[in-house]
């Protein structure tokens, strides 16, 4: 009897399994054209080249090896040595201007006015842009691209498609709530 119940249960749990792996599969497939054409970009940013040299660096936290973004630095980073830089625990106030990688813009602090600044809290934020801010300094001024495992990710959100590579640009205001580091 216990060998029945237990075959009953592994069946039940294999159909729902498999009907699961079918809707992701059924994603998979519906963002193939949409994944491929944005991962092709994102490979041609991090090949991009100026005057012979490599327009982004590859920005890899020691946490997250694989966790990469890539960033190129607008402002002449020796002028902000020694200004703060943010940590996890930090609260970050920024001006930023999001772009899917057909240019198209899908958030900005410049919607409401054309100097806002917004604050958030690093923990809540995309892995994408806690590996960027915890390289940057008040003042700094840049542009990053971030892989879809580190953006919105599969499943996307509001005015975001699945797999989207995103470009950023993104400038650090301020760190409102800072930590002391020991």
């Amino acid at each position: 009897m216990k060998k029945i119940l237990y075959a009953a249960v592994a069946l039940v749990t294999s159909c729902i399994a498999m009907s699961s792996c079918g809707d992701s599969d059924n994603s998979w497939e519906e963002y193939t054209q949409w994944r491929n054409t944005n991962y092709a970009w994102y490979l041609a940013c991090k090949d991009s080249t100026v005057n012979g040299v490599k327009y982004y660096q590859e920005l890899a936290p020691s946490w997250s090896p694989k966790s990469g973004v890539l960033i190129h630095y607008f402002n002449d980073r020796s002028q902000t040595v020694g200004n703060l830089q943010p940590m996890l625990t930090s609260t970050v106030a920024v001006k930023y201007k999001g772009m899917l990688y057909n240019g198209v813009t899908f958030d900005s602090t410049t919607v409401a006015t054309a100097d806002s600044v917004r604050s958030f809290e690093l923990t809540g934020l995309i892995e994408g842009w806690q590996i960027a801010l915890q390289d940057m300094r008040v003042g700094d001024t840049c542009e990053i691209v971030l892989p879809y495992t580190v953006g919105y990710g599969v499943n996307g959100t509001t005015g975001i498609s699945p797999y989207s590579t995103l470009k950023f640009g993104l400038k650090l205001v301020d760190i409102p709530a800072y930590e002391i580091r020991d």
